[in-house]
């Protein structure tokens, strides 16, 4: 395919409304379907989900797939068949392995205030696990500016995921400060909050995304306002 910068603006998302959910998609998911735009490298979903207050995901289940959740505002209630009962918020990752099947509902934790957040899905490359829940606090960790290895395989990640090819970063970058975008085959910027700009002139707004391959190490500006950055780099 050789290399490639694959820049999407916000409003090129799949979208989802229903009178308590606002949903953006990256990629296909559920009735939101384009045959041309399933994956990107491992990264197979990418959701960027608003939930009105008291409101959320009723149980529902999944199998062999490895999904991490990042919180940007307000708080999220997770519940599972494993036993976990949590409330995620911003700086705390969250990680669920499916494994051999697990059942869970998400919740906006709050009766007042709406809920955002990511959602990430990549495949694991291992099967018959049995179902696992991490979480971790970067909030410290992300204060510094630079990237930080929120999910792999390697011991330094913040979560463990069960795909030795795939790893996720995320910076709270300042204004005007600058991150190097990890090499790999594929690699999924995406601007949680504020904006950036791409190796100097591929802007990139709220919401936008830029998707690499086989691009190598590039630079990734924070602009005036400052920029949550979230990357996903697989194979």
């Amino acid at each position: 395919m050789g290399t490639a910068i694959d820049v999407r603006q916000p409003g090129e998302r799949l979208h989802t409304t229903l009178d308590w959910l606002d949903s953006w998609h990256s990629f296909s998911f559920g009735h939101s379907y384009d045959p041309a735009n399933v994956n990107h490298g491992l990264l197979i979903v990418h959701n960027d989900d608003t939930v009105e207050a008291g409101r959320g995901f009723g149980m529902h289940s999944h199998r062999d797939m490895e999904i991490v959740t990042w919180v940007l505002e307000g708080e999220l209630r997770h519940r599972d068949s494993e036993g976990n009962d949590a409330v995620i918020y911003p700086g705390l990752a969250q990680r669920m392995s499916a494994g051999t099947g697990i059942t869970h509902s998400e919740w906006n934790a709050s009766e007042t205030e709406r809920v955002h957040f990511l959602q990430m899905w990549v495949p694991p490359d291992v099967q018959e696990v049995s179902p696992g829940y991490q979480e971790a606090d970067v909030t410290t960790e992300l204060a510094g500016g630079s990237l930080v290895r929120i999910a792999g395989s390697t011991p330094d990640a913040a979560l463990h995921i069960n795909q030795g090819d795939a790893e996720l970063w995320i910076a709270r970058a300042p204004a005007g400060s600058a991150v190097t975008v990890p090499d790999a085959a594929h690699v999924h910027v995406f601007v949680a909050r504020g904006d950036a700009t791409l190796d100097t002139n591929h802007p990139l707004s709220t919401g936008a995304a830029a998707r690499l391959t086989d691009a190598g190490t590039l630079p990734l500006d924070a602009g005036p306002a400052g920029a949550e950055l979230v990357i996903w780099a697989t194979g």
